[in-house]
């Protein structure tokens, strides 16, 4: 029931104008949230709540011409139908219950502030002021901030580390932590040849970047707790204290789809993704000049991620910044991370045959333009004491 516009001008007249219902309807083919976002978008509403584009109308037409007005038509508010992001009792909080029973914890947070803010909860809702908290010392900022906001007192321990490649090993399982930053590892659960996650080796808190390796959208993540060493309405005091008000939607909806694209075949799924960055290890294994991290850089690390390769650079007398500066520039090959003698590459579900091709084509220009050099051991460092800038989980 409204005002009908006629023209440039409103008038008075009375008119009825059906909307679905607010019921979400099963749709067991879709998973919770994205359902639950079908079904409000077709129920012929008129938004008088925010955001303030009202499900696209007013739309910047510079990104819909990118983007199309879909993704706006999705991006709602807490509107009833949907659910309530801090005290879900609807499709998020089944969306929560069938993440956690996949990833196997005992309860699942799903975080629109990515996997910083889980870190940050984690650190506060077990740790009070005055408190010791035992860290790797080259951890997350996240992990820092956390330990300002709770008052707690940091002791470090250093991680192992490798001169030859410059990166950091981790730390040793006898040095594990209660809580444990799994960002670059949401996708350890779902393959026999990757390592073990951190709830199955026993943590009591993982957080995991969902959009890394998996399939969400970015910046959005999960938070798992195990056991009951966790007091867990104090942490979800503390992830409402860190979180914004005004979640995303469509951040929840890509989490809830990742977990239901895993669901369809969580014991098979990554078989293309491992077979393909096998196959792509061994054919650059073979080009000159050119080294691949492997376990024999640590032998008493219990594992490696095969989704993950480290490519050393050092032989070609190049540092990783160059050589990444050639093949994003020149080739368009972007690597996930560079580090002071090599580039790391991240493959996951997305990961094709043609970015391998185009890949492995990329480094044999490296080696064909920067002969390999007579010295090997010859390293470009940037300092003699250089920050790591690769962590593998």
């Amino acid at each position: 029931m409204g005002i009908q516009q006629n023209g440039n001008h409103l008038t008075d007249e009375i008119t009825i104008v059906n909307v679905k219902p607010k019921t979400i309807p099963n749709c067991s083919h879709l998973p919770p949230l994205v359902s639950a976002l079908k079904a409000s978008a077709e129920r012929n509403t008129v938004a008088f709540h925010f955001p303030g584009h009202k499900r696209g109308e007013a739309a910047p037409s510079s990104l819909t011409g990118l983007i199309g007005t879909k993704p706006f038509l999705h991006d709602v508010t807490e509107i009833p139908e949907l659910d309530r992001f801090f005290c879900p009792k609807g499709p998020l909080l089944e969306a929560k219950k069938l993440a956690a029973e996949l990833f196997g914890a005992k309860e699942t947070w799903f975080l629109v502030g990515g996997t910083s803010c889980g870190v940050q909860a984690a650190v506060m809702a077990t740790c009070s002021p005055g408190d010791t908290i035992i860290l790797p010392r080259n951890a997350h900022i996240s992990a820092t901030t956390g330990v300002i906001f709770s008052g707690a007192i940091p002791k470090y321990i250093i991680p192992e580390h490798n001169a030859d490649w410059d990166v950091a090993l981790g730390v040793t399982p006898a040095q594990e932590s209660l809580i444990v930053d799994e960002a670059h590892g949401a996708h350890f659960k779902f393959h026999l040849e990757m390592p073990k996650t951190a709830l199955d080796q026993g943590a009591d808190i993982s957080i995991q970047s969902t959009h890394k390796v998996l399939s969400s959208f970015s910046q959005s993540s999960m938070l798992h707790i195990s056991g009951d060493m966790i007091d867990r309405e104090r942490l979800q005091k503390c992830l409402h204290s860190l979180q914004s008000t005004s979640p995303s939607w469509l951040l929840l909806a890509s989490l809830d789809a990742a977990r239901h694209q895993l669901s369809t075949s969580p014991n098979t799924i990554f078989n293309e993704a491992v077979k393909l960055a096998k196959e792509a290890k061994i054919l650059i294994s073979k080009i000159p000049g050119i080294s691949v991290l492997d376990l024999s850089a640590s032998p008493d690390f219990p594992g490696m991620d095969p989704l993950r390769i480290t490519v050393g650079v050092w032989r070609l007398g190049l540092s990783g910044f160059q050589a990444n500066e050639i093949l994003d520039n020149k080739l368009g090959i972007i690597p996930e991370l560079v580090g002071t003698n090599s580039v790391t590459l991240a493959f996951s579900l997305g990961t094709t045959r043609e970015h391998v091709s185009r890949l492995v084509s990329g480094l044999k220009y490296l080696s064909t333009t920067f002969p390999v050099r007579k010295c090997e051991k010859e390293k470009i460092f940037v300092a003699e004491n250089a920050p790591c800038t690769v962590i593998l989980s």
